[in-house]
This record gives C-alpha cells, structure tokens and sequence, in this order.
C-alpha cells in the first residue's frame, strides 16, 4: 500500500467498531483452529494440546496478523494458516510457562492449567507438539502467497520464538527471580523478547504474505514493537490491580515469585504513563493509511484499555 497524505478523520475513528470486529474474527480464527488440530491417536496427546488450543482467550496474536495483512492489501484467507499457527505457539508458551518447573500457576483463561488436567509428561509433549506443528502449518496449508513469502514468515516466526526471542527472553525471567538489582534495560530485554517477539512476528508475519513494501513492513515493525512492550507493562499493573476471577489466571504471581516488573521500578502511574506514550508511538507510525488501519490503531488503544 503506498503511503498517502490523507489523514483519517476522528468520524471514521469513532465508527470504528473493535468490539465487533474482535468478535467477528474470533470467531474466524476459532473455526479454523478447530479444523487444525482434528482429535487423532494418540488421543491424549491431541486432547491436552486442544484443551489449551481452544480454551479461549483474546486471540489478539493471529488477529493482529490477518489485520496487517489486509492493510498490506491480503487477504484473510492468505494469512489465516500462519494465524493459527502463531496461536499455536502462543499456547505452546502458556502450556510451558505454567510448568511446576516454570511459573507455576495452576489456572489459565479461567480454567486448570494443561499440566493440572494431564500431567507434566503430557503438558510437555503437547507444547511440543504444537510447536512443531505450527510450522508444518503454514507450509502446507497457506494457499495462493509465493514460496519466498512463506519461507520468509518461517523465519521471521522461528526466531521469535527461539532463542533469540520468546525463549531468550524465558530464561533471563528465570534467571532474574528474586533478585532486587534487576534494572530497566534487563527488564525491557525480558519482555521484549519474551512476550513482544512473538507479537512483532504476528504483525510483520501478516504484512509479508501480502507483499508490503519495506516502508510499511517497518512501520509495522515498530508498530509492534512499541504496543508489545506496552502490552506487558499492563500486564504487571493487571498482575497487582485485577483479580484472579478477572484475570482468569492467579493474581499477584510476580510479587509472590519476587520478579522484579515495571510497576516495582516505577510505580503504576508512571507504569501507565509509560504504557500509554507507547500506544501513541505505535499509533503515530500508521499515520496516513487511513480506514485500512483502523483494526490496528483500535487494537492498540484496547491493549490501554483492558481490564484482563
């Protein structure tokens, strides 16, 4: 999409419904998950990593990866694959980070966690197995996007979640439980790996299945960067101010495991204030391509906004 001078105007901001395009493509996204991942033997296997897979949740990940794409000019069918995909992984990572030998939470989106229902063996196994099967797919199922592209995607996502991402950033959260000289910079290298990794390759995933220009593909970038690291501050303030029920998950985890989050460093309201400044940044870079980034913009404001 080339970049133009037109501003969107406030009228179309405000008629912008997210509510009901979150719904309508959640409601997308959990159809197709449901025919990914069919109940075969061994059944137990396939049970635990459905039981995580469709238990729920925003689906903002794949969400934001149909939202690029159709900016870029895609469309959802194009993407769809590698947005289902990348919930796969983002369950992958809750099935594993609330391991015994991880965080230890015993409930995830209101329910028992994967490893209270099945075991540890079989919560393992299913992290696993949808880690693995996220990437056979993409290459099998996208339809009607260039080789290159996919291969591109592939990438893009591996290393999200590999050690240079979701994983690195795992485990110096690990390493830095219980310290107390844990600094802004080792905190912002946590969760930008940790968590905003695999949200950037959500949205930059999405921008390269349509052929987006290097210009909006970074645009994107920082769009993700930005609202990723965002995402995570209102994450430690939810942590204190939220409860249990409204999480859908145990409150007050990071105290209790002595982490040090961006609330302990700065307090909440500056931790908002921060959370905000990031949003603006993140909005800033979408400037100019008018009603086709609506779903992101909207999206980033909810990221504020939400209360879970």
């Amino acid at each position: 999409m080339v970049l133009t001078n037109d501003m969107e105007s406030p009228q179309s901001a405000i008629a912008f419904d997210l509510n009901a395009y979150l719904g309508d493509r959640k409601r997308q996204v959990e159809a197709a998950l449901e025919q990914a991942v069919p109940l075969l033997y061994p059944e137990t296997l396939y049970e635990s990593m459905r039981y995580s897979l469709l238990a729920g949740g925003k689906r903002l990940r794949p969400i934001l990866s149909l939202a690029s794409c159709e900016l870029s000019g895609g469309t959802i069918d194009m993407a769809m694959p590698t947005a289902c995909a990348l919930e796969m992984l983002h369950t992958m990572s809750l099935i594993h980070d609330d391991l015994p030998a991880m965080d230890n939470d015993d409930y995830r989106r209101g329910k028992l966690t994967n490893h209270k229902v099945y075991g540890d063996d079989i919560a393992i196994l299913a992290g696993d197995g949808l880690l693995t099967y996220a990437f056979e797919h993409i290459a099998r199922q996208t339809q009607g996007v260039k080789s290159d592209r996919i291969l591109q995607v592939i990438i893009e996502i591996t290393s999200a979640v590999g050690a240079t991402g979701l994983v690195g950033g795992q485990v110096v959260d690990l390493e830095s439980e219980g310290k107390s000289d844990v600094d802004v910079s080792t905190l912002n290298y946590i969760h930008t790996h940790k968590t905003g990794a695999l949200l950037e390759a959500c949205v930059v995933s999405g921008a390269i299945l349509a052929g987006a220009s290097s210009e909006l593909l970074e645009r994107l970038r920082q769009y993700a960067q930005n609202i990723g690291l965002a995402f995570q501050i209102v994450d430690d303030i939810l942590d204190i101010t939220a409860t249990s029920e409204e999480l859908g998950k145990t409150s007050g985890k990071d105290a209790q495991a002595q982490k040090v989050t961006y609330p302990s460093l700065w307090g909440i309201e500056k931790s908002k204030q921060e959370s905000k400044a990031l949003i603006e940044q993140a909005k800033a870079q979408l400037e100019g391509y008018g009603e086709a980034a609506n779903p992101l913009l909207a999206i980033a404001d909810f990221i504020t906004a939400r209360s879970y």
